[in-house]
């Protein structure tokens, strides 16, 4: 059966507008409904064509990063220390910026510094603070690597797609994106 979005943006005259209850509220109480709201046919095509494509187009880049001995995020992590000043960040801040948790960036951080594409350093500010420093090693390699992963990027996805196309694939995205953040 599908659902008719109502003039608030919800479904079946819902509003989307935030309330007092957390989101996993509001997903447990779906879950205890009478009925689920089941994705339609439309959204399922949606949903599984998503998670389809993302796994994917991270899978392929992340073999194609693997040339360079990279993956997927330790090229991530290149391009943050490499676009902030003074190729460094606070440790929580870049674990915040690659969405990762505080302890699987350190141990993602180990084995970078291990092979020379970054280093810590204590930030003198705040001793219980830590830097992510960008090396000159780290720094090479990004400069080597950025054109071939740009390449693979335009190849796996962007050339696949019309400018119309993805001007409204990031406008579909944007209101997925704020909700997901505002929920960190």
């Amino acid at each position: 059966m599908t659902q008719e979005r109502s003039r608030h943006g919800g479904r079946n005259g819902q509003s989307v507008a935030a309330s007092s209850t957390t989101s996993e509220e509001r997903v447990i109480a779906a879950v205890n409904d009478e009925e689920p709201r089941w994705l339609s046919t439309m959204e399922q095509r949606a949903w599984r064509a998503h998670l389809t494509a993302h796994k994917l187009l991270e899978h392929r880049l992340d073999r194609d990063l693997q040339t360079f001995g990279l993956s997927v995020n330790d090229y991530e992590i290149l391009v943050n220390l490499s676009e902030s000043a003074e190729h460094r960040m606070r440790m929580s801040d870049l674990a915040d910026a690659t969405i990762q948790s505080r302890s699987r960036l350190s141990h993602q951080i180990s084995r970078m510094e291990a092979a020379g594409l970054v280093a810590r350093e204590t930030c003198v500010d705040d001793r219980r603070g830590t830097f992510a420093v960008l090396t000159e090693h780290g720094w090479a390699t990004i400069q080597q690597v950025a054109p071939h992963h740009v390449a693979s990027v335009r190849q796996h996805f962007i050339d696949l797609l019309t400018d119309d196309q993805l001007r409204e694939l990031e406008a579909a995205y944007s209101p997925v994106v704020t909700h997901l953040k505002s929920l960190r």
